[in-house]
């Protein structure tokens, strides 16, 4: 019985010196090193330190959702993000983080969801893309189309680019614009609206002539064939 008294008494003194410890100094310095020699689990471990001593506000939770997102460690990110939404719910990286970590964790339709706040905070036409592309996916054919016309009144940068896998060894970066149309045609080829269809993929292919996926979409509509979704 003594020795349990001792026991408790030395655990109660640990935890009453860790709670009055909020020095960060050392927790920052192992991070900075951690990252450095690209050591995610250690990273991961000298943040939760930080943030433990920080509190619930702690910034160091925004770094913790990035090194979890740049790891591909989604649900983890995922959990990260909501925590810190739920305190500041207009960090629009921290949105598109959680709308990334749910469409890789297959969470379409929450992910499509996030995209939809996303989509009227930044006014991102490539958010309004990513957005069409998942109701596209569920085969939420007018949503699709909503988003996608969202996405065509958006202003566009000309920086982001869009890969498309052409064959298992070969993919093509595709500018945004196009495969803005692309998507739509995609849509309207969905709905059976084929004449609507080819226009979009003549568009498509009007912006990038070399677009392959549209080039090929575009003959087989002509033909009379079934398009290839991606």
């Amino acid at each position: 019985m003594k020795k349990y008294y001792i026991t408790l008494s030395a655990l109660m003194a640990f935890l009453s010196f860790y709670a009055q410890n909020t020095d960060t100094s050392v927790d920052k310095a192992v991070l900075k090193q951690a990252l450095i020699y690209a050591d995610s689990e250690i990273a991961v471990n000298s943040m939760y330190n930080i943030i433990a001593k920080e509190g619930e506000n702690s910034t160091y939770k925004d770094s913790l959702a990035y090194l979890y997102f740049n790891s591909r460690k989604y649900s983890s990110c995922f959990m990260v993000c909501s925590d810190i939404l739920t305190k500041d719910s207009n960090k629009q990286d921290i949105l598109e983080m959680q709308a990334i970590s749910l469409e890789n964790l297959m969470a379409l339709e929450k992910a499509a969801q996030v995209y939809a706040k996303l989509v009227t905070k930044s006014n991102n036409n490539y958010h309004a893309y990513k957005l069409a592309n998942i109701y596209y996916v569920l085969k939420n054919y007018d949503q699709a189309l909503m988003a996608i016309t969202k996405a065509e009144e958006l202003k566009d940068t000309g920086e982001v680019k869009i890969s498309y896998a052409i064959n298992k060894n070969y993919s093509q970066q595709v500018a945004l614009t196009s495969a803005i149309a692309f998507t739509r045609g995609l849509i309207e080829a969905a709905q059976e609206k084929n004449d609507a269809a080819i226009s979009s993929f003549q568009k498509a292919v009007n912006i990038q002539s070399d677009f392959a996926l549209a080039k090929d979409n575009l003959e087989a509509l002509k033909a009379g064939k079934e398009v290839k979704k991606e």
